[in-house]
């Protein structure tokens, strides 16, 4: 059997018009596959050097296979079907390290071609380190080394504002565009470099913050003889990642032009602000997963794939977020219910096997983001707590009991929650408190939730009767009952 290269596959190359820092799993399941959609759809012949900003030597360069490897892309279609789909990615023409060839890497700045620079060197690689010098052979952190490289640009084109570039980052940090500017013009005051190279990045370059939203499963290890046979050649880049993927980018009209996105298909949005979708994102996908785990953990199932093949909970699912999550949120209601469903097909995943108990980590804090925003403006436009938010509350609760059908549940979260819960726990079992005080002490918690949870109408009586309905009747009934099933 071969291996996948140039050589014994032919693959169309294309001008390289992108660089970008970072050479694994996630940018090449999300960015370089929606290139290489764009390069075979739109004709935006554009080609990606990809910059190892780490100093190491695995995994092994790319261009052992000439840039090449397959995308295994697996989940619950638009119409409602599995599907596998195996792609060969050609959109990366060379692998680099910047530690072994900076003046390569240099080099790059005097290609006039390069337009584009995409980015993903984990939430820590944005930062800010004062004893970065401009003299490194590379400095050390990845805006230093892009300082370097964009200084390099800005000499050789004498700062001519038609070599600015896109600069889109794909960090996991908020509005990541903006952040990743400001260090760099951080560099430039530590650096003492020049006031007009301060300027060609003010007015030549645009920075965009983004929101990215993809699973990437990764190197298939043990499946990958079985998908190497399928596929007809060894593959050791091979990368697998859900059907659903959403890259949203704060920029202008230019920036769809530039990328040739004009009557494409691809769920790439160019828009005025992320932060609607970034909402959205928490709401809808991020809130359902925090609804769910503990209705379901404590009607005995494991994982979000369970939970959804269980009518009673996937119909709790699709309620909640129906009538109680989108209503509260900003954006046209059709998409909202569009990108909702979408969130289902994704925990219908049969790729995928994400236990709950790995989602429930730290569920107090992600309470307050991604449902408590929603609570509140249910109770505020209807004058009274949402019925199912208020019982997925009293399921957490329940779940910080620690306790499922006699079986230890693995809590972890900020230790004031632990011993909070340990100690109300206790103090209900010995009937020294009743389910109403219990609720009325976490509510009280005021520097957690950041309001009066206590003087939301009907939220802690609705709470605590479910918590007590919860201990007397199974979640599962309760449940069932609540949704009318």
């Amino acid at each position: 059997m071969n291996v996948l290269n140039r050589t014994h596959f032919e693959q169309p190359k294309y001008t390289t018009r992108i660089l970008q820092f970072g050479e694994g799993n996630f940018l090449r399941a999300f960015v370089d596959w929606q290139i290489d959609q764009l390069n075979e759809k739109a004709d935006l012949d554009a080609g990606i050097a990809i910059v190892r900003p780490i100093d190491t030597d695995f995994p092994p360069m790319l261009n052992e296979q000439d840039g090449l490897y397959t995308s295994v892309i697996r989940g619950i279609n638009e119409k409602n079907e599995a599907v596998e789909e195996m792609r060969v990615i050609s959109s990366v023409n060379q692998e680099l390290s910047v530690y072994q060839a900076f003046d390569q890497y240099l080099g790059l700045a005097r290609d006039p071609n390069i337009q584009f620079i995409f980015s993903n060197t984990t939430e820590a690689g944005i930062v800010f380190n004062s004893e970065d010098k401009f003299e490194d052979t590379p400095a050390g952190t990845f805006p230093a080394k892009l300082t370097q490289w964009l200084h390099a640009r800005f000499t050789a084109f004498q700062g001519a504002s038609d070599k600015g570039l896109f600069i889109i980052p794909c960090e996991l940090i908020d509005y990541n565009g903006d952040k990743l500017k400001a260090i760099i013009h951080q560099y430039i005051e530590l650096w003492g470099l020049s006031v007009g190279f301060k300027a060609w990045i003010d007015e030549s370059n645009t920075f965009c913050s983004t929101l990215v939203d993809r699973i990437v499963t990764g190197h298939p290890h043990e499946e990958l003889a079985a998908l190497e046979e399928k596929a007809g050649y060894r593959d050791q880049f091979m990368v697998t990642a859900e059907y659903f993927y959403l890259f949203v980018i704060q920029g202008p009209k230019a920036l769809a032009d530039a990328l040739k996105l004009k009557d494409q298909y691809l769920n790439i949005k160019i828009v005025d602000d992320i932060k609607p979708y970034k909402e959205r994102k928490v709401a809808i996908l991020n809130g359902a997963h925090t609804a769910m785990v503990p209705v379901a953990y404590l009607s005995g199932i494991n994982t979000v794939g369970e939970a959804m093949n269980d009518n009673v909970v996937r119909q709790f699912v699709d309620s909640l977020l129906a009538d109680e999550v989108i209503p509260a949120l900003s954006l046209e209601k059709d998409e909202l219910t569009e990108f909702a469903q979408s969130v289902l097909n994704r925990f219908k995943n049969p790729y995928i096997k994400h236990q709950l108990t790995s989602i429930a980590l730290n569920s107090m804090t992600k309470w307050t983001t991604r449902l408590l925003p929603q609570l509140l403006v249910n109770a505020e436009q209807n004058g009274q707590a949402p019925k199912l938010m208020s019982l997925a509350l009293a399921a957490q609760l329940l779940f910080y009991r620690g306790d499922r059908n006699g079986v230890d549940i693995p809590l972890s979260d900020d230790e004031h929650w632990l011993e909070f819960f340990t100690q109300n726990w206790a103090d209900l079992q010995a009937g020294s408190i009743t389910c109403e005080e219990l609720v009325a002490r976490a509510f009280d918690k005021t520097e957690h939730w950041g309001c009066e949870l206590n003087s939301v109408p009907k939220l802690a009586k609705q709470v605590s009767g479910y918590l007590s309905q919860m201990l007397i009747e199974g979640v599962r009934q309760v449940l069932t009952e609540a949704i009318g099933a």
